[in-house]
């Protein structure tokens, strides 16, 4: 299937995590935000390139987003939403046709589910790789570079690797910098104010089997503590797992 396939199964209703969906095409992270916050968000986003690698900003009221696709449309092509309201979660949408306004901007902004292809294709072992199964995210205690009224702790995303694979694993996502390039930590995770009790959402793989080491790559959700630290009054992100699957291929030099 093509990402246009997969985005028309979204909006006829499908819901379904993205994660080792449709390899070798960039899956990205989604913020919506009122165009007043638009130029302070997207100075935040360059301000914490490793965190939020901006690919796209769309104009205030058009959700389409043609730097990704040309048949985008940002209201329902994402198998599933979370609105903000007072910087604060408060509900899943299939769609947000409803809550389309004209003042509203997008932000796509890479996604490590992009590079998990790329570390199975090496030769690196991924327990959280395949339908039903993902990553973790968690908290840090690592602060972000603030702009305007965005600020907040950086996000982690956590993947088990073998220890024989650690190098591989790191040289592999240094090259894909859209894609949150490099891990920032390797090792214990308490160094960088991780409890692995505690993932996000309560999703996602968090184990760590003998012989293995955790590894932490930034994360887009470092997108949605700013958005809280900032009170924005109404926001919308992709829900957890639930990307938006875009024409770009990875490593394509950015065209779809």
């Amino acid at each position: 299937m093509t990402a246009g396939e997969w985005r028309a199964r979204f909006r006829a209703g499908e819901t379904r995590q993205t994660a080792a969906l449709l390899p070798g095409h960039v899956q990205a992270n989604i913020a919506i935000l009122p165009a007043r916050f638009a130029d302070d968000f997207e100075a935040f986003l360059r301000a914490n390139p490793a965190a939020c690698p901006l690919l796209a900003r769309g104009a205030a009221g058009d959700p389409a987003l043609p730097e990704l696709g040309e048949t985008i449309d940002i209201r329902f092509d994402l198998p599933k939403y979370r609105v903000f309201r007072e910087g604060s979660p408060t509900e899943f949408a299939a769609d947000i046709t409803d809550l389309w306004r004209d003042d509203l901007v997008t932000f796509a902004i890479g996604c490590s589910l992009t590079f998990e292809a790329h570390l199975v294709a090496a030769g690196v072992a991924l327990r959280c790789y395949g339908p039903g199964v993902s990553c973790s995210a968690f908290d840090t205690d690592i602060a972000n570079a603030a702009a305007g009224p965005f600020a907040g702790n950086l996000v982690v995303s956590m993947r088990a690797v073998r220890r024989e694979q650690l190098d591989l694993a790191i040289s592999v996502t240094a090259a894909r910098p859209d894609s949150h390039g490099a891990p920032v930590h390797a090792g214990d995770p308490a160094a960088i104010g991780v409890d692995l009790s505690s993932p996000i959402d309560g999703l996602g793989l968090s184990d760590i089997q003998p012989g293995e080491v955790p590894v932490f790559w930034a994360c887009g959700v470092t997108m949605e503590r700013a958005i809280a630290s900032a009170g924005v009054p109404f926001a919308i992100t992709h829900a957890p797992g639930h990307m938006l699957v875009t024409d770009r291929l990875a490593g394509s030099g950015g065209r779809p």
